[in-house]
Formats: C-alpha cells, sequence, structure tokens
C-alpha cells in the first residue's frame, strides 16, 4: 500500500451495529400512526437507505422539504436515546483502525446517518481524531446508491477513487462504493454474501482484519 491509499468506512452496521436499535427506533415511530411493518419489510425497505426514501415507503406518499425534516428529526432523537447505552464498536475494528494509522493509510467515514448520530457514536469509539474526512447525510445531495459520498471523501483525502477501499454492509453502500470506481470490502453485520454486490472479499467482524490484508487488495 502506498501513501495515497485510503480506506473508508460507512458507519452503521461497518463501526457500530446500530441496524437493531434503528429498527426499534422505526418501529416506534410507525407504530405511533398505526403501522406495523414486518421484519422483512424492514430488510428490505430500511438497512442502509435513506431516510426519505424509508419514509416514502412505508407511509406510501412522497415525504419531502419541512415534513421530511420534522419526521426525520423524531426518528433519528428516538433511535439516539434508544441506543445510547448500547454503543459498542464491531469487534476488532478499534484496533483495525489503529492499525492502518500507525502505517500512515488515510481514513474516512461516510455515511447516510445524521450528524447527530455521528457525534453520538465518536462521542464513546474514540474515531474522530484518526478520520481524514467525515461525511454525513447533510454533507451530500444526492444519498447512496449515487457514489457522491464516496468520490468527495476521496477528494477530501487527496487520492483517486481507484486507491480507496470501502468498508460496507448494505446493498446500496457497496454499490455507491462499487459505482466511485472504489474495492469493497463486505461487511456481513446486516446481510448475507447474496444479498449484497460482488465485493473484493467479506468479513463477519475486524478480528481478522490488519494493513497487510488491505495492502494485498492493491497488488
Amino acid at each position: 500500500m502506498r501513501k495515497n491509499n485510503a480506506v473508508i468506512f460507512d458507519m452503521d452496521g461497518v463501526i457500530v451495529h446500530t441496524n437493531p436499535y434503528h429498527s426499534r427506533a422505526f418501529r416506534e415511530f410507525f407504530s405511533s400512526r398505526n403501522l406495523n411493518p414486518s421484519d422483512e419489510d424492514f430488510a428490505q425497505h430500511m438497512f442502509g437507505k435513506s431516510n426519505s426514501y424509508i419514509l416514502t415507503h412505508f407511509l406510501e406518499r412522497i415525504i419531502e422539504g419541512e415534513e421530511l425534516k420534522m419526521m426525520e428529526d423524531e426518528k433519528e432523537s428516538l433511535f439516539r436515546k434508544i441506543y445510547e447505552p448500547f454503543i459498542d464498536p464491531i469487534s476488532g475494528i478499534l484496533s483495525f483502525i489503529d492499525d492502518l494509522y500507525q502505517n500512515e493509510v488515510k481514513l474516512g467515514v461516510a455515511t447516510s446517518a445524521p450528524v447527530a448520530n455521528l457525534d453520538l457514536v465518536f462521542s464513546k469509539v474514540p474515531l474522530r481524531e484518526k478520520m481524514g474526512s467525515i461525511l454525513a447525510s447533510e454533507n451530500v445531495k444526492k444519498h447512496k446508491p449515487d457514489p457522491e459520498v464516496y468520490l468527495t471523501s476521496a477528494r477530501n483525502l487527496g487520492v483517486s477513487p481507484e486507491d480507496c477501499v470501502v468498508f460496507e454492509d448494505s446493498f446500496s453502500g457497496v454499490s455507491a462504493a462499487l459505482n466511485a470506481g472504489m474495492k469493497v470490502v463486505g461487511v456481513l453485520t446486516s446481510h448475507a454474501i447474496e444479498e449484497l454486490p460482488p465485493c473484493n472479499f467479506y468479513i463477519k467482524d475486524y478480528s481478522e482484519m490488519s494493513f497487510q490484508k488491505v495492502s494485498e487488495l492493491f497488488k
């Protein structure tokens, strides 16, 4: 790996295991509106999707503008309240990121979550100072699977897209990274291999990961 290589992480399901808590927050949000989506519905239409997509899909009408902002704030503050006591980084990620950092790999986070969720996670998981680029949903116009968040991350880090490896756990996230022309490691916290587009390789957590293993992707 050269000095102009970068590793970029999604957050939900990649740095921390948030999806069960997002499900709980959405269930509470929807049940207060007399809606009860099934687990299958959630798996298909929630993980890795933007809030505007999720709300539009389940409420069966276009949710946008001021209404989207209000509903998003309601759901995300529910999520933060439910999740705060349980914040826990995915096994092995802190030492893996430390290994990359010691080897002068450029690091970034690119999430579809709002800044407030990122701040909450970073208040408990000490990674902020190692990240050369941090992007949340407020920082982009187009959400995953559009590559904007990953292309902007590469620009922020001063590297070209083909010199980046992305860690992603959702169909739209993996698609966004592939659309950006980057290498992708599929993190199997939310989906099985066959539910994701083809990745360079797959992991269940970071116990097997190292600077060395990522370097091999660039040979």
